[in-house]
């Protein structure tokens, strides 16, 4: 079957454009939209070729302005199999031709991409997914800051250092003011997107997200990613139209007993219906999930990463499980950085034109670890920029490694990949 994508003017017109297609039963989907099509929307509609002219229609009698609507392509990597390991397992060899032939994987292909072994086998799914990265999102680091503003939270999650009834943790919280001052100091290195995480802290009401998220706009018009949990529809649409672009709230893991097991008081059906709404506010829409816990197969690692594609999400953030002191999971041995890149790998080879980060997580377990991801289909860097009387306190895991510009700047050089045009070269300068 062949399909067309449409790319509108803004993101309210393709909101706009996917409720009228949907209301006239013309079956939609959002995806993040192409990089050759520029950026004026994150997110493209993807429609049956046969509804182009009907579609078409619909949209200019309800006035949705329009970019322009294409046929939908398929990524291919042609000459894939010629610059890989002639020694590779045939099994693997065949789904890498699927890759190469741009056909769409199957659970059991993912399966078997995340159950690989070998050096010759790994060093081959790691230079397709570097290819396929190089073709769609090309070859420069994508750097964003984060201010993690408040260590308190109101989950109990068995993995998080944050959670509730952890007494170890000195907490804290950053006033307006602060957070709006960090912002200002990323903006004059040339950070363009600023990071706004915290544990689900309820003394940070709606009102007051609005409020950061105004004066951060006002005072530096940076792009303003949200990582403060589970809202309610109203809020996400609220903060959105006080001016966040982004948001992340990871999914962690689809298995459902797994989920329940480590989220005593979350719902999973409600955490999907989160993502599903900062879908439909125009959210470029983060999410992710942890590898190695307790319990976890390459069976479930392959459903997330197929939620993710089904959910059209535009950045996925892939860590390794790293234990925090004071959970009941403080004993339980840390995710394989193998496995985890491994998953960054098939996420690229699956869901293709996306942010995918190096994590700190990663670089917290194996220092090299982030310059494995960059070359393994990673292509987003994560500064860690809290300021420092709380930095040391914000303890989702043990042993945090400090990501800087100096660390991400060392990983971008070593991976052979090129620093973002808009990172203050006098910055640079004091680095090198």
């Amino acid at each position: 079957m062949e399909y067309c994508i449409i790319i509108c003017n803004s993101t309210q017109h393709m909101l706009n454009a996917d409720k009228i297609l949907k209301e006239n039963s013309i079956k939609t989907e959002l995806i993040p939209a192409p990089a050759e099509y520029g950026s004026v929307c994150s997110t493209a509609i993807k429609i049956d070729a046969y509804n182009v002219d009907v579609a078409e229609k619909l949209l200019k009698i309800n006035s949705v302005s329009v970019k322009g609507i294409y046929p939908y392509k398929i990524r291919k990597l042609d000459g894939l199999l010629e610059i890989i390991n002639k020694g590779l397992n045939r099994d693997i060899k065949a789904v890498l031709e699927k890759v190469e032939k741009g056909i769409e994987l199957t659970e059991d292909d993912i399966v078997l991409l995340l159950s690989a072994d070998g050096d010759e086998n790994l060093s081959s799914i790691y230079k397709a997914a570097d290819e396929m990265r190089k073709a769609v999102v090309g070859d420069v680091v994508d750097i964003r800051a984060a201010i993690e503003f408040s260590n308190i939270c109101r989950k109990n999650c068995l993995y998080c250092g944050l959670r509730r009834d952890n007494l170890t943790v000195d907490r804290y919280r950053m006033d307006v003011n602060e957070i709006v001052e960090t912002a200002k100091e990323l903006k004059q290195m040339g950070i363009k997107t600023v990071i706004l995480q915290s544990g689900e802290d309820p003394w940070y009401t709606e009102d007051k997200i609005i409020e950061i998220i105004r004066k951060i706009k006002k005072e530096t018009n940076m792009r303003i990613t949200l990582s403060i949990g589970e809202r309610t529809e109203e809020e996400y649409q609220h903060f959105r139209e006080a001016g966040a672009n982004n948001f992340l709230l990871k999914i962690e893991t689809t298995n459902r007993e797994i989920f329940k097991n480590i989220h005593p008081d979350d719902d999973f059906d409600y955490r999907v219906k989160c993502s599903q709404w900062l879908r439909g506010n125009g959210y470029i829409n983060g999410n992710g999930n942890i590898i190695g816990l307790p319990g976890q197969t390459a069976r479930d690692i392959a459903r997330d990463i197929l939620f993710f594609k089904e959910m059209g999400i535009h950045m996925v953030g892939i860590g390794p499980f790293v234990p925090a002191a004071g959970t009941p999971l403080e004993t339980y041995p840390h995710g394989s950085v193998d496995m985890t890149l491994k998953t960054v790998a098939v996420t690229r080879l699956v869901l293709k034109n996306v942010f995918i980060p190096a994590t700190t997580a990663l670089a917290t377990v194996d220092k090299e670890a982030q310059v494995k991801a960059l070359m393994a289909g990673a292509n987003t860097i994560m500064l860690i920029s809290t300021p420092s009387k709380y930095r040391n306190r914000y303890r989702i895991y043990s042993n945090k490694n400090m990501v800087d510009l100096k660390t991400a700047y060392m990983a971008i050089v070593k991976a052979g990949r090129k620093l973002p045009p808009y990172i203050n070269k006098e910055y640079i300068k004091e680095i090198v």
